[in-house]
This record gives structure tokens, C-alpha cells and sequence, in this order.
């Protein structure tokens, strides 16, 4: 089924395997992610994540044979979003938290797919969103959490750079602020000063927004400890190039400090 003509939301296919049938649900937005999804996916499916919350790929049109149908129904995929549009992450999350919100889920749980965290954590965000809370942050810096084989650059900038400037915009303390790894409230997205579907959030933008936005309207929010493993001796699983794509990322935090997307 394609979508198309919704305001904020890209266009996109959708193709479901199985209704719905939990309370929350997992987005996995992804791009030509090769075997990294493969082994994430059989990594979910062996802590039965896929009993917990519906695995929702949202998919920004790979062609590398990594969201073929009977392989994705045999990993306990529950539905493919995949889009045709301009964007990237964050229109990929816009496609998929709209979808979602349409469908009745009552909070959702967001995660890299690149296989490099911890997906058999899910539980201590249902946990979390259970216990009422609007914005959970996944961390690898709390007590708890584990970060493995960080690149020292990575390191420096999210903890030196990146998490100070989403603290003091938030008003909250937060550690691990680059991390995809989180959980939203229905309430959280379709509060009438969040509006996330807007055509503003392109790339990394839309995180960058939420990560501040929940503490400013004096929602609750939290941290949880999870694990971030880099491959060792490989390349870093990554979409963000060294230069432009880090020119990137703090240009869009100042932007974010200031207000921009508000």
C-alpha cells in the first residue's frame, strides 16, 4: 500500500506481514544495512523481542537484498515501511512514528540497525513507558551500561560536546545523546508543541529535537543503561561522514540550542 499527500511524512510503501499485536512497537530505520540488520534481527529474535513489541523496518529504499520479504517474515519482522521520498533519518522516523501513531501503538521504541546495540534491552524501555514516562534515553555511560570498543573521537564529541549541549538546551542532564536507542509516549509525540511531522527534520535534526523538547514542556523523562559495541578492528558501522557529516551534527545542535525547531 503506498502513502502519499500527508503533510510532514514522506511517501512511502507499506507492506504488512502480521497485524498488530503488541502494546508498542520498534522502528528500525535503516539503509542498505547489509548482514549488520540480518544479525540484529536473529539477535531479537533470540530474546523473543519480537513477543514483546511489533519489529517495524523502516526502510529508506535499500537495494543491497537486505529487506527481502521471506527473510525479514522469518526474523519476526512485523512490517516494512519503505520510503520514496527526499530525506534521510529523520524523514525515515517521521514515516515510521506517523505510521505507528496511525495504528493505535501506545509508545515507541527506536534503534539503530546496525547491530551495534544492545536490542535484547527493549524490555527496560517497555518497562519505562509502563511506568509513564514520555522520553527514555538508551545509555551506555550510566550504571549499567556498557560501551565497547568506542572510537576515541566518538567518545570525546558525545561526551565533551554533544551531551553538554543537549543538557543545557533540555534542561536536563542526559549522557548518551547521540544514541538512537529510546523510547517515546504517544503522548510525548502528539503533544501540541512537539508536532514532529514537519518537513524541517531531514536528517538527524528530528533527534536532536527530541532529546530537549520532553524536558522543556516538563514531561517525564529518564535514562536507561544499555551496551553500544563497536565491530574492533573494522570499520565503523556509520552513515555520518568524518567532515561533513560531524559539520553536520553541531551545526544542527546549535540550531537546536537556539530553538529552530520548536
Amino acid at each position: 500500500m503506498i502513502f502519499e499527500g500527508i503533510k510532514g511524512v514522506p511517501r512511502f510503501n507499506c507492506i504488512e506481514f502480521s497485524p498488530k499485536r503488541t502494546k508498542y512497537c520498534l522502528c528500525i530505520p535503516i539503509i542498505n544495512e547489509g548482514d549488520r540488520i540480518i544479525k540484529e534481527l536473529q539477535k531479537a529474535l533470540e530474546y523473543k523481542i519480537n513477543e514483546q513489541v511489533d519489529i517495524i523496518i523502516c526502510d529508506g529504499d535499500s537495494k543491497d537484498g537486505s529487506t527481502e520479504e521471506t527473510s525479514l517474515i522469518n526474523l519476526g519482522v512485523n512490517t516494512l515501511l519503505i520510503k520514496k521520498d527526499i530525506g534521510k533519518q529523520g524523514a525515515q522516523l517521521r514515516m515510521g512514528m506517523w505510521w505507528a501513531l496511525q495504528r493505535g501503538y501506545e509508545g515507541i521504541i527506536t534503534i539503530d540497525g546496525n547491530n551495534k546495540d544492545s536490542i535484547e534491552d527493549v524490555p527496560k524501555f517497555i518497562e519505562k513507558l509502563e511506568e509513564g514516562y514520555d522520553f527514555v534515553q538508551g545509555s551506555r555511560f550510566i550504571k549499567g551500561g556498557k560501551a565497547i570498543n568506542t572510537p576515541l573521537v566518538r567518545l570525546i564529541s558525545v561526551r565533551l560536546i554533544h551531551a553538554p549541549i543537549i543538557s543545557v538546551s533540555a534542561g536536563e542532564r542526559f549522557t548518551d545523546t547521540t544514541n538512537a536507542y529510546r523510547a517515546y509516549s504517544k503522548e510525548y509525540l502528539e503533544h501540541v508543541e512537539v508536532i514532529p511531522f514537519r518537513d524541517v527534520f531531514m536528517t538527524y535534526e528530528l533527534l536532536a529535537y527530541l532529546s530537549v523538547r520532553a524536558s522543556q514542556l516538563g514531561l517525564k523523562t529518564c535514562e536507561v543503561p544499555v551496551t553500544r559495541s563497536y565491530p574492533k578492528n573494522e570499520k565503523t558501522p556509520t552513515k555520518i561522514s568524518p567532515f561533513k557529516g560531524n559539520w553536520l551534527l553541531f551545526s544542527i545542535l546549535i540550531k537546536n540550542a537556539f530553538g529552530k525547531y520548536k
